[in-house]
């Protein structure tokens, strides 16, 4: 079974319209595969025919890259929503895959921080505005997924990311630090749960960049399983110079 057969099947989307499933691709690690799970995971969720926004949070913007959203062309960004200069539908723009559109990030979002201060509700800016696009929902705007590409970090924006979600999808390279930096994660992930999202959930773990000839791979592989059980997808993302 695939990493997407499992989502599908674990959080296969309600049939009311406006109440997508909301999925983060977090890690605080940088080049673990968030960014590329969530445009992998979001093109093949759409070519089933679910209807799916990817959020970029990342300040680095790759996953509107990726999808092919010019810089240049970024007039609103995921930052004008989380700053509330501009509803998340003004942000959402399409991509060349039928039924996957985007909310397309810039370097802004390095200062939001910063920016929100002490706001009392600059944790929640992401759930609202999420809830404000479901509300308001269209033809255009009522998907079934919504998946937020993290920052490599467990800043606000993460933290924003999981009070919006409903579970996690963790990409974890098969190095030798994974299970510290899994700790990590999942300290923050309890710490979201007890305090903004008791519903918050880690959906599964992807093993990513998994080298079968190198012992190390291995070890990391039998020590996440060992740690996270059942959490562990099947599928592991192999380390490949070609992709």
């Amino acid at each position: 079974m695939t990493v997407m057969d499992q989502v599908y099947q674990e959080h296969r989307a309600p049939a009311s319209p406006g109440h997508p499933r909301i999925l983060s691709l977090a890690n605080q690690k940088g080049g673990v595969g968030k960014t590329t799970t969530a445009i992998n995971l979001g093109t093949a969720l759409a070519a089933i025919g679910e209807r799916v926004l990817i959020v970029d949070l990342d300040p680095q913007g790759n996953a509107s890259t990726g999808l092919g959203i010019d810089r240049r062309s970024r007039n609103v960004s995921t930052y004008d929503v989380l700053i509330g200069e501009a509803p998340l539908r003004d942000a959402v723009v399409a991509t060349a895959v039928p039924r996957l559109q985007i909310a397309a990030s810039t370097m802004d979002l390095s200062g939001l921080e910063l920016e929100l201060g002490a706001a009392r509700d600059r944790a929640f800016r992401l759930r609202n505005a999420i809830t404000a696009l479901n509300t308001n929902a269209t033809e255009a705007t009522d998907y079934t997924y919504v998946l937020i590409d993290c920052p490599p970090s467990l800043n606000l924006l993460t933290v924003n990311a999981m009070a919006a979600s409903d579970a996690i999808l963790v990409p974890l390279q098969c190095e030798f630090f994974a299970l510290e930096g899994l700790s990590q994660l999942l300290q923050t992930v309890e710490q979201v749960r007890s305090t903004l999202n008791p519903n918050l959930s880690i959906h599964g773990i992807v093993l990513t960049m998994f080298d079968s000839r190198n012992n190390l791979s291995n070890q990391v592989v039998a020590d996440v399983r060992q740690f996270m059980g059942s959490k562990v997808y099947n599928t592991m993302i192999p380390r490949n110079v070609r992709i």
